[in-house]
């Protein structure tokens, strides 16, 4: 399939790309040389060749799941204007929203 330069135009038109009319016969060009790469890369046989998400099997460290408050309360409540320290870690003072 070989690019013209109505089609290029056409492809920049929906890529919302504009593209100077000299650039057209260059973009031709070059879009021609990726869809033959492309089509280099169909010619390959992939039957039986697993998926990658990367070059090297890499296992991510994960920590434990387990819910905790982050030890901060400390910390969050000295923004807070008016701390309420009822139980453990202490909460914060709202103003009320719906009257």
């Amino acid at each position: 399939m070989s690019l013209d330069k109505a089609t290029v135009a056409r492809i920049a038109t929906l890529a919302r790309i504009k593209v100077a009319e000299a650039d057209l016969d260059k973009m031709a060009g070059e879009l021609q040389t990726i869809l033959d790469w492309v089509e280099q890369l169909n010619a390959l046989d992939t039957n039986g060749v697993e998926p990658m998400t990367s070059a090297v099997a890499v296992v991510l460290p994960q920590r434990a799941d387990k819910v905790t408050d982050g030890n901060y309360a400390g910390k969050v409540l000295a923004n807070a204007r008016e701390p309420v320290n009822a139980g453990e870690g202490g909460f914060f003072s709202v103003p009320k929203v719906v009257e």
